[in-house]
This record gives structure tokens, C-alpha cells and sequence, in this order.
């Protein structure tokens, strides 16, 4: 629209025909986001017939005035509208409309207005233009009409609910602008910029808001398919609930304030400290005792066996602050008699025994705190997201940090789970942190945005203690990768050569110790036809062993197995090991047919399933002499072995190899290898602290003695 056609617009929104009205207003919604044309309206007393028709009319053309508003104040102008003595009227009429009016179009332009209007205080000094504005924005604006109507707040959130996904944004920007709103002035007024809060007091104003249920609104909308409508204002929510679990940890516990003194004495009177005497002794004893002496004695374990290390548990909040306080007021309270009886059973346990409940507490609390690395986001990076569509949702949103509470008590629940489990003293408190810490990353950490939180505590109460350990092991291998690089590779490396000899010994003792093996026999000689008689007698069964000096295989052939193992006097046959020029053999993973063949142990079963089972032969050069100096190289083979198990062929055949300085060829050596290398260096990494790298020398360290005193057979080598 042209700017010359303003005064003509201007007089069709004065009309008192609705008609005019609302065509008026329905174009000036169009063109009124361009500053200039903005300018020239705001100049010819736009604002005041703007403001009549929000303040009068209704249906579609109340819509547009709201709509028209909106866009105005979009392009930072306008704001002269919430100026003077009126001012509180037309916010109470926005205020009215979002309590009272159901339609869509109209609460959308009313939310959009007031997200616009509390937002107002946070930029540049609440300044429009050249000039200073005289409004008042912020939270402050909005109070007298929210007292007009205390269902506000209740109404917004319901809007979280709607289907509607632009009113539900709407909705939920304008709690984000009233949470950043109260967290800046409590800033400003922290910093001495103001003489006090201009707005509500933030942790009231959280506590109604989280009341009324808006917690477990916005967790659901996180989870839910209308994520990439509303990512924005989501985002900036979850944004601001990091800011605020700042705030609280930044709040110290203090003893002169009523709340913090009210939250430790709740603490206390929760552990039913009259079930326990002093010193030990029981109720009626301390009482009689007392009474005795008129006054009422104090239990000098009062706090401590609450868990907390000395007599004054504020202090001990210094790391955690006041979200220390919450988190473990609102464990005890959720958990009354849990924890009463979990009192009850530390107090039967001697001192270095027992687990510090209040230290876990405080524990699981800075666990979650920097697994969800609270410290990294800015109050002023909750402003203006901007979100690419490729960005992958799973990993921006994380909708179990609003179950923060419930994560704690899960947490805190596996940090006494693991404390039995490991038999652990107080000494090992750390140690078991740090295995609390790698449950959250695990099950927290790897989560995805559907995951419930009702699934996550399930899995958090039942991951395995010895799982975590092995977790925690693979973690420390990966760290100490980073850390020490090169220098690891080569600790791997020799412990592979030590993890080799280890097991090459024990293939080799397995060739000493000798073993049985089948042997096929032709058809023509099996069974018992009279018209058939045998051509030889048959030996079904072959013994093999290698000889104490390791340099010849003995074997020889028997009818059947002998119960006692034959010596090596009895093995007729022999082979010089330095003979053989290689070892063949087909080992692979046995067939089902196999393994039952192989537990048949039956001389029929081995004959009829001559595939079932595997096959090593030994080969030598049918010229040795040739064969060294490099001439004909035909090899023959001297002898066959058939196992009968799978594990025997490894045994053999990586024995023979490695006997003869050949590297092993089966999965089932190779994987032993592997298995005893890890375990040697894991046995390395637990004897190494994660800092003991960054650690300078021992004190005294490199220091070269003196030769005072020492007689003359003190020397050392260079």
C-alpha cells in the first residue's frame, strides 16, 4: 500500500461500519512492517485508532489489530502504545483476551503481542528510537492485569496442549520471555544496576509456573512429532533450564536464610532422629538419661550420620549450592521412609563401612550437573536460535533434563546399588562416583529424545555392576589412547609378544602332555562278513606326544584307547622336527553334525562322517638336501593327525607352528592372545592414576646423594 493512501486508511478504521473496518485492518496488517509506511502511520495518530479497535471490537477484525500490532512491534516501533496513563488498560484487555476468548487467530495475536512486550525490557535499555521509552515492560507490565485475572498463567499453559502448533509456540515463547525476564532483573539487581528486582521474585515465579504443570507440558511436547514447529522456543526453554540449575547452584546454602534454615531442619526431622539415641543408645535410655539431668541432650552425630562429613552441613554445600539443597530435600521427601530405613541399616555398619548419604547426594547432583554441561550456556545464548533443517533433533533436545529430579533419585539409588555391590569403604568414595557417573553418560548420555523416562530409570536400576565395570575399563583404555598415544601403542605391542609366549608355553604343554587322535578306516575293513575277511588288523586310534627336549614328535597306532596314556617308549614312531618344512590343516569352526559326532566319541560315527571331523598333516621335503640349496623343493607328507574336537585341532596345530617359530592360524589362539593381552594391560591401567601423567616428579626425585658417610663399597654404573 502506498504511503499517500494512509490518511484514506486511516478514516476506514475510524468507520463505524464493521465492514470498513475490518477490509481497513486486514490490509494494514500487510503493509504495516515496513518501517516507512510504520512511520508515516505512527505519525498521522495511527496508534490511537490502532488502539481503540483492540480495545473494542472482536471476531476477524480484532484478530487483524492484534495481528497489525504484532508486525509493528516486530520492526521495533510502536512501542509509544504502551505509553501513559492507558497503558495498563489496553495490556489488561491483551491479558483479558488470553483468559476468556477460545478463538485461535485471537490468542495467537494476544501471546505474540505480550511475548513482544515482556521481552521489550531486555533490549538495549528499553529504548524506541532516537528517544527513551516511558513504558514499562518486563513482567512488571503485566502484573496489575495478572492480578485482574490469576487464571493467566494456568491458561498459557494449557495453550501448550493445543493442536494448534503456531498458538502452542506462541505460548510457550511467551514463558520463555517472562523466565528470561525475572532471571535478568535478579542479574541486574545482583550486579547493583537497579535498586531491586522489577519483577517477580525468579525461584516464586518458577515454583507457580512448575506447579501448575509446565514441566511435564514441555517434556511432552519435546518427545512428541510437532518438534520441528515449535524447535525455537523449545530449545530456548531448555536453554533457560540450564540457566536456571546455574542460578541455584550459585545460590549459597545460608543459615540466616529462613527457607535454607527450614530446608536442613526438614532434613533432620525426616531421618527420624528419635529412633536413634545418642552415642548409640536407644531412645528410652537417652531419655531417661536426659531426664535425669532436666535438659535434653544433643546428638553429637547429628549430621554426620546423615552423611555429612562434619557437624555443619551448610559448608558442605559450597560445591553444589542451594541445588545440592533442593535436590536432596526433595530425594528425602519423595523417599521419607526409604531413607529412614537406609539410616537405620548405615547405622548398624561400622564407620568405614557405612555410605555417606548426604555426600551421594551431593554427588549424583554435580554428575548431572556436568553431564548436561550446565555451566556452558549463556543466558544471552537463549536468544534468536537459529536452526538448520538438517540439524539432527536427537541430539539438540534433551527432554530427560526436565526430569532432572527423577534422574537424581535414579541416580542416587544406583550410587547405594553399587556401593553393596562392591563391598566398597569409605575410602572408595570417589571410585564409585565415578562408576555413577559412567551409568548417567551410558544410559542418559545415549539416550534418544523418545526415550521415557519411566524406561531410563529401568534401565539406570538394572545395569549391571560387572558390565560397568568393563565399561569403565574400555573408557580408561580410550582416554589413555589420547593421552599417552604412541607411548601405549608400544606398552599394546609388548604385552602382545608376552601374551604369544604365554601361550605358545601352554600349546606346546599340550603337544608334551600328547593326546589321542581318530584314524579313518577303509570300509572294506569294517565289520564282521565271513566272505570278506580283513586285509590287516585295524587301528583305529593314534596317540602322538612330543618328546621332553622338544625335538621330536613321537606317535605310534593302537586298536583302541589305552586307559592309561602310552609313554614314549611305547610310541614306535617318530619325527624329527627339524624335518618338517610345514604344517596343513583344514580347522575351521565345527558343523552342528560335527560337534555331535565329536560327543558320540564312537569309532562308527568317525567312519561314517569322515568330513565331520578336521585334518592336520604334516609335510617335509622329499630332498631336504635339494631343498637347501634351493633345488627341487617337493614336499611329502609324514604324517596325519585327525582331532576330535575343535579346540584340540587349535591346540595341535598353532603348537606345531609355533614350536617351529610360525606365527598361530586359528581364531581360538589368536582370541587367547587377544584375552591375555588385555588383561595385562588392564592390569597396567589400573595401577595408573587418570592425572599421574600431567604429575611432576616425586619430591627428592633426581636428587644425587652426597658421599658423606659412606663407606667405600658405595659405587653406581653409568
Amino acid at each position: 500500500m502506498d504511503q499517500a493512501d494512509i490518511p484514506a486508511l486511516l478514516s476506514r478504521l475510524a468507520s463505524d461500519e464493521d465492514a470498513a473496518r475490518k477490509m481497513a485492518v486486514f490490509k494494514l496488517q500487510t503493509s504495516i512492517n515496513d518501517p516507512a509506511f510504520a512511520d508515516v502511520f505512527i505519525s498521522s495518530g495511527g496508534l490511537v485508532i490502532l488502539r481503540r479497535l483492540i480495545m473494542s471490537s472482536g471476531g476477524n477484525t480484532l484478530a487483524y489489530s492484534l495481528q497489525s500490532l504484532t508486525r509493528l512491534l516486530e520492526v521495533d516501533m510502536g512501542w509509544n502504545i504502551f505509553e501513559g496513563p492507558t497503558a495498563s488498560d489496553l495490556v489488561e484487555r491483551i491479558v483479558e483476551l488470553i483468559v476468556t476468548n477460545p478463538l485461535v487467530n485471537i490468542l495467537r495475536g494476544a501471546m505474540s503481542i505480550l511475548v513482544a512486550l515482556v521481552g521489550h525490557s531486555q533490549s538495549e535499555n528499553g529504548s524506541v528510537g532516537t528517544g527513551r521509552s516511558l513504558g514499562v515492560f518486563g513482567f512488571r507490565a503485566l502484573k496489575p492485569a495478572i492480578a485482574v485475572y490469576p487464571q493467566f498463567f494456568e491458561l498459557v499453559i494449557q495453550q501448550l496442549q493445543s493442536a494448534d502448533h503456531a498458538l502452542c509456540a506462541n505460548a510457550l515463547m511467551l514463558i520463555n520471555a517472562l523466565i528470561r525476564d525475572a532471571v535478568s532483573n535478579d542479574n541486574a539487581a545482583a550486579n547493583g544496576k537497579q535498586q531491586g528486582a522489577n519483577g517477580e521474585d525468579w525461584p516464586r515465579l518458577i515454583k507457580r509456573l512448575q506447579d501448575l504443570g509446565l514441566i511435564k507440558a514441555v517434556y511432552q511436547l519435546m518427545q512428541s512429532s510437532a518438534l520441528q514447529d515449535l524447535a525455537h522456543p523449545m530449545l530456548e526453554f531448555q536453554s533457560l533450564t540450564k540457566v536456571l540449575l546455574r542460578k541455584w547452584r550459585e545460590i549459597g546454602v545460608d543459615l540466616e536464610q529462613p527457607d535454607h534454615r527450614r530446608a536442613l531442619k526438614g532434613l533432620h526431622l525426616a531421618s527420624a532422629p528419635d529412633r536413634s539415641g545418642v552415642n548409640g543408645h536407644s531412645k528410652a535410655e537417652s531419655n531417661d538419661s536426659s531426664n535425669k539431668k532436666g535438659s535434653r541432650k544433643h546428638n553429637p552425630e547429628k549430621w554426620r550420620r546423615l552423611g555429612f562429613e562434619t557437624e555443619s552441613p551448610a559448608q558442605e554445600f559450597d560445591t553444589a549450592g542451594y541445588l545440592g539443597m533442593m535436590d536432596m530435600t526433595d530425594y528425602v521427601r519423595r523417599n521419607e521412609d526409604r531413607f529412614q530405613k537406609l539410616l537405620q541399616e548405615q547405622a548398624s555398619k561400622p564407620m568405614i563401612e557405612r555410605c555417606p548419604i548426604a555426600r551421594a547426594s551431593l554427588a549424583v547432583t554435580m554428575v548431572l550437573y556436568d553431564h548436561f554441561e550446565v555451566d556452558k550456556v549463556d543466558l544471552e545464548d537463549t536468544k534468536g536460535y537459529q536452526l538448520m533443517d538438517d540439524q539432527d533433533h536427537d541430539k539438540l533436545f534433551r527432554p530427560l533434563l526436565l526430569q532432572w529430579s527423577r534422574l537424581h533419585t535414579a541416580g542416587l539409588h544406583s550410587f547405594f546399588r553399587i556401593w553393596r555391590a562392591t563391598g566398597a569403604v569409605q575410602s572408595d568414595f570417589e571410585k564409585v562416583a565415578e562408576l555413577v557417573r559412567i551409568l548417567i553418560e551410558q544410559i542418559v548420555g545415549m539416550a534418544t529424545r523418545t526415550k521415557d523416562i519411566l524406561e531410563a530409570e529401568d534401565e539406570i536400576a538394572e545395569f549391571e555392576v560387572s558390565r560397568l565395570r568393563e565399561v569403565q575399563m574400555e573408557l580408561l583404555e580410550m582416554s589413555f589412547d589420547d593421552t599417552w598415544g604412541q607411548h601405549l601403542v608400544q606398552v599394546r605391542e609388548e604385552l602382545k609378544q608376552e601374551a604369544l609366549q604365554f601361550v605358545k608355553e601352554q600349546r606346546v604343554r599340550c603337544l608334551l602332555q600328547g593326546s589321542w587322535f581318530s584314524r579313518p578306516i577303509p570300509k572294506r575293513d569294517q565289520g564282521d562278513s565271513p566272505t570278506k575277511p580283513k586285509l590287516y588288523t585295524a587301528t583305529p586310534w593314534r596317540f602322538a606326544r612330543l618328546s621332553h627336549n622338544r625335538r621330536f614328535l613321537h606317535y605310534a597306532d593302537f586298536t583302541e584307547q589305552l586307559g592309561l596314556d602310552p609313554t614314549l617308549e611305547q610310541l614306535t614312531e617318530k619325527i624329527d622336527l627339524h624335518t618338517i618344512s610345514s604344517v596343513v590343516s583344514n580347522v575351521s569352526a565345527p558343523s552342528d553334525e560335527a560337534k555331535s559326532t565329536v560327543s558320540s566319541g564312537t569309532l562308527k560315527n568317525l567312519v561314517s562322517n569322515p568330513k565331520s571331523t578336521t585334518k592336520i598333516t604334516v609335510y617335509s621335503f622329499a630332498n631336504a638336501a635339494e631343498a637347501a640349496k634351493g633345488g627341487d623343493a617337493q614336499e611329502q607328507a609324514i604324517l596325519t593327525l585327525w582331532p576330535l574336537t575343535h579346540s584340540l585341532a587349535s591346540e595341535w596345530l598353532d603348537g606345531l607352528l609355533m614350536i617351529l617359530n610360525q606365527a598361530p592360524i586359528t581364531a581360538e589362539t589368536n582370541k587367547l592372545v587377544r584375552l591375555v593381552s588385555d588383561y595385562g594391560l588392564k592390569m597396567r591401567l589400573l595401577n595408573v592414576r587418570m592425572d599421574s601423567a600431567f604429575e611432576g616428579p616425586p619430591p627428592g626425585a633426581g636428587v644425587v646423594p652426597s658421599r658423606e658417610g659412606l663407606d667405600e663399597d658405595y659405587f653406581f654404573e653409568v
